[in-house]
């Protein structure tokens, strides 16, 4: 048997890894090859390309390297038509995958799109895309199947990796004992992944806390740093914040980073849910490059009460969102302060998060490797 995979970025490369794994322990005679990154290649995928090239954003940004991924996307058409795998995986990258699988789709090729698009907030009229490209599409939200069954698209809910590996009760005093943190309170300063997010945010984030440190003279800072660019540049900007000397700047590790935190500053996106996992209060922010947030606001490409994903799946908000020139060093201090002097309040966001997780951990990737071996007709 063969599997087509590719991914997108780095959560890509991990949940693919899960679903080749759970795969694997189903028939040890399964093939891999596709868009991978080094996890999905530990787990024994042959790399055509690295995923890493998936990785980008918004409706203007991705128009630098179209040539690049129209070439890419061409490649592997051609390749996987002359040899069909039993069945095609397009993990998350939308934009990237939805007309890959069509177009393999046509040519009769079996095809999964794993993570659905948040088609049910952003650009709505996807959904026929996603109905002409897809067999089958694996949700990790709960609402997310309700909405493809409203419009006959064939999907199931697997559940959410994230929550199957997050901690019932983390340990913060045995996450601080190993990162040597010893002032409080303490903030986990997350301000993205990409270039991109950093460039928008690191310097509002690196300013907001420094207006948290006058405040708060004890307090400590970690942060996970997702690449060497990304600590370099978020260095500079809390050099020029005078706030470096509070900071502890760790390589990875952001699981263990948000144990430690009494309250989380953020760039929406996946870490929100992550810190959601971990029962940690935080604040989020985000801010899209001025264009597509104008063509998104003009077009009302967006129809959604609020943009982190905890808040969509719990019946109030418990994360104050900050988008845009809302997201101000003086709003995003004022909120995460707000937060540091309620323990009332924080200890009533742990429990809804800890509901959450019980709700998401579910074996996503058991579930997700029976649903592509029935699509396959391996199941």
């Amino acid at each position: 048997m063969r599997v087509a995979l590719v991914a997108g970025e780095a959560s890509g490369d991990l949940l693919g890894a899960g679903l080749i794994r759970a795969l694997q322990a189903h028939s040890d005679n399964i093939e891999f090859e596709g868009v991978a990154g080094p996890e999905m290649q530990g787990a024994g995928c042959r790399a055509l390309e690295q995923a890493e090239v998936l990785a980008v954003m918004g409706l203007v940004e991705p128009l630098k390297l179209l040539p690049r991924l129209l070439r890419l996307r061409r490649s592997l058409v051609d390749r996987w038509s002359k040899n069909p795998p039993d069945v095609m995986v397009g993990i998350d990258a939308p934009d990237f995958n939805l007309g890959l699988e069509k177009m393999l789709r046509a040519r009769g090729v079996r095809t999964v799109h794993y993570v659905s698009p948040s088609v049910w907030a952003w650009r709505k009229g996807r959904i026929k895309k996603i109905a002409a490209a897809a067999d089958k599409v694996l949700c990790l939200l709960p609402f997310e199947k309700a909405f493809y069954d409203e419009h006959g698209v064939d999907a199931d809910f697997v559940g959410h990796p994230m929550a199957d590996n997050s901690p019932s009760d983390p340990d913060m005093t045995a996450a601080r004992s190993e990162l040597k943190i010893s002032g409080e309170p303490v903030v986990a300063v997350l301000p993205g992944s990409r270039h991109s997010e950093v460039s928008r945010l690191g310097p509002v984030f690196a300013s907001a806390s420094a207006r948290l440190a006058e405040e708060y003279p004890g307090i400590s800072f970690v942060a996970p740093m997702a690449t060497r660019r990304i600590r370099d540049e978020f260095s500079g900007y809390l050099e020029a914040a005078n706030i470096a000397d509070h900071f502890q700047l760790i390589d990875g590790k952001a699981e263990l980073v948000l144990t430690s935190a009494d309250v989380v500053l953020l760039a929406s996106g996946t870490a929100s849910l992550q810190a959601a996992m971990l029962g940690k209060p935080m604040v989020a922010a985000y801010r899209f490059g001025k264009m597509t947030y104008q063509i998104a606001k003009t077009l009302n490409l967006v129809d959604v009460p609020y943009f982190s994903l905890p808040n969509l799946m719990t019946a109030e908000a418990q994360v104050p969102e900050f988008l845009q020139h809302e997201a101000s060093p003086e709003a995003l201090s004022a909120a995460v302060s707000q937060l540091l002097g309620d323990d009332e309040r924080r200890a009533g966001i742990v429990r809804v998060f800890r509901a959450l997780r019980s709700e998401l951990a579910r074996g996503a990737d058991e579930r997700a490797a029976r649903a592509v071996l029935e699509v396959a007709g391996a199941g």
